[in-house]
């Protein structure tokens, strides 16, 4: 076997039917993985400088919505209602919708989990695939040297090979991502707080006036 052989896209051409779908797929994942990574880290990074911006008074950026919800409760006037019910009313609209806008935001956070689960599994299947193709050739030829065996431990090793390149990177991207919009959902929290504190201790709906003066 020669050296070019060993080559990603080689493997992929010498393989058979099986072998060439199955490798086809995880390539296809492994793909996929890489564009949820980047749009995860992005939307880490955008949502963690807008968090930073308005706890510190700046541009809301794509915390619009939730300081918007903050307002629309702000606005509401109940009977009887104290200064502490109307802050918890006020942080509990907030909340409610920094929680849609954070799994929004997540988008694609589930699917890196399901292809760190499930491309293993289809890379084993063709593996099992190329080992049992050695053996109907082993079986077809009465032969068991090297030039039988190999095509098809070559193809059993090349589907194992796609099968991890998809399944690492997306393991490692889920956890990694996950762990950051868990640290966002705390920052985004705090930011709630203080912005809840804000409106109702005789400050009004801060981003609101921001927003107007720019």
């Amino acid at each position: 076997m020669d050296h070019t052989s060993l080559s990603p896209l080689a493997m992929f051409l010498n393989a058979g039917p099986v072998g060439k779908l199955v490798m086809a797929l995880l390539l296809a994942a492994s793909v996929w993985t890489w564009v949820l990574i980047v749009e995860g880290l992005v939307a880490v990074r955008r949502i963690g400088k807008a968090t930073q911006s308005a706890r510190a008074g700046g541009s809301l950026d794509v915390l619009e919505p939730i300081a918007e919800a903050g307002r629309e409760a702000y606005a509401l006037h109940l009977a009887d209602e104290t200064i502490g019910e109307k802050r918890e009313r006020v942080a509990e609209y907030m909340s409610r919708t920094a929680r849609e806008f954070l799994t929004q935001a997540e988008g694609g956070l589930p699917n890196l989990a399901v292809i760190s689960s499930v491309a293993p599994f289809i890379g084993l299947f063709g593996t099992v695939w190329g080992i049992m193709t050695s053996f109907a050739g082993i079986a077809q030829s009465q032969d068991t040297s090297l030039a039988v065996v190999a095509p098809g431990i070559a193809e059993a090793l090349a589907a194992t090979a796609y099968g991890l390149a998809a399944a690492i990177p997306a393991s490692i991207g889920y956890n990694r991502i996950g762990s950051s919009f868990a640290r966002l959902g705390q920052e985004v929290a705090h930011y709630i707080e203080d912005e809840a504190l804000h409106m109702t201790s005789g400050g009004g709906p801060r981003a609101k006036q921001q927003k107007e003066a720019a």
